[in-house]
């Protein structure tokens, strides 16, 4: 009877292990590095599942694509945000092994079949952890060059960050390049807060008094959502709790005429990147809170006097909440500011928010 037991344990042993495999290629493990190469995070079969678009610097370039797979995620990414991306890719794998959905499509089949530039707008879930139930949410919106999109350099490491927080947090993948003609990301970052709003409920949030988070252009697109003119207002959506703002554009100034060319030939309709955040501040903006570092070059070669400081006119002008920080060493591009001077900002914008939102 000892033999038989011993013969079925071993056979029930062997069988687990043949099955092994078949298991392990549908989740991967939660071991991602700075030193991780994109091909191989790439392969990992739960960031495969999940729907995570990882392409955000080569985009539809296959040149650029067998480049960049090669190279390690704290190339991809940078110094300043590869460990806090690493992270948050951890997480989200955890998360996809525990049977959640992290991938949200924001339009329906027939409304990208009426304007195919709606196929690549997705949202990413990163739940709280540990008992935070029902508590306020973030919007993430990471910067774009028109062809780089920073949905892993700064929209997953400040997830990570806020979830370290206790705060459910969503990554916008919105529409940038050819496909922010119109005024899509406008339209990209309302049906984001239409569908949280929607679906809180299933989420575990609350709808209103939520804090929408923008770096560099993103930064720029969440300004102009605050605004009377072309944000919340205009989509019968509630009034963010807080922006949050991280090197922050504040106009585009020279590169105007470039956009409209590029993105709207022969439109003379208005546009959000026509628009200067500051012009369009009155006195019932959401509170708000901005930074940006005296060494930021690409808000130098934007006119560094025509960002920040136009910001903090119209702020105190209109007698809007805020809290400003000029760092003397924080980069561009540098998210959550590991490393930098505004290594920190994230928290402090979390309390300034919970402050202004009681």
């Amino acid at each position: 009877m000892r033999h038989k037991l011993c013969t079925a344990a071993v056979c029930i042993g062997m069988l687990l292990a043949l099955a092994l495999p078949a298991w392990a290629a549908e989740y991967g493990k939660a071991n991602i590095t700075p030193q991780t190469t994109m091909n191989e995070l790439r392969e990992n079969p739960s960031i495969v599942g999940s729907g995570l678009y990882t392409y955000s610097r080569e985009q539809d370039c296959t040149l650029k694509q067998a480049y960049w797979g090669t190279q390690e995620l704290e190339k991809f990414s940078n110094q300043w945000t590869a460990q806090d991306a690493a992270e948050g890719l951890n997480q989200l794998i955890r998360n996809y092994n525990a049977g959640i959905q992290i991938t949200y499509p924001l339009y329906t089949a027939e409304e990208i079949a009426q304007d195919t530039s709606r196929d690549v707008v997705e949202l990413y879930y990163f739940p709280a952890q540990g008992e935070t139930k029902n508590r306020k949410y973030a919007l993430v919106l990471g910067g774009n060059a028109l062809i780089t999109s920073a949905e892993i350099r700064e929209g997953i490491s400040t997830a990570w960050q806020m979830n370290q927080m206790g705060y459910t947090t969503f990554v916008l993948r919105y529409r940038i390049g050819i496909r922010a003609g119109g005024n899509a990301p406008m339209e990209d970052v309302a049906r984001a807060v239409q569908y949280i709003t929607a679906h809180a409920e299933q989420f575990d949030v609350q709808p209103e008094q939520y804090a929408v988070i923008g770096y560099s252009s993103g930064g720029q697109i969440t300004g102009l959502f605050g605004t009377d003119a072309v944000g919340y207002r205009n989509y019968g959506l509630p009034k963010p709790g807080a922006l949050l703002l991280g090197y922050p554009v504040n106009t585009f100034r020279e590169l105007k005429p470039g956009y409209r060319i590029l993105l709207d030939p022969g439109v003379l309709a208005q546009r959000y990147y026509d628009m200067n955040v500051s012009d369009y501040i009155t006195p019932d903006y959401p509170p708000t809170f901005f930074w940006c570092g005296k060494n930021d070059l690409t808000l130098m070669l934007m006119d560094w006097y025509a960002q920040i400081p136009q910001l903090q006119k119209a702020m105190e002008k209109n007698g809007v909440p805020y809290v400003s920080h000029v760092y003397d060493n924080a980069p561009h591009s540098i998210s959550t500011g590991r490393g930098t001077d505004a290594e920190g900002w994230l928290n402090e914008a979390v309390a300034f928010w919970e402050e202004q939102t009681k």
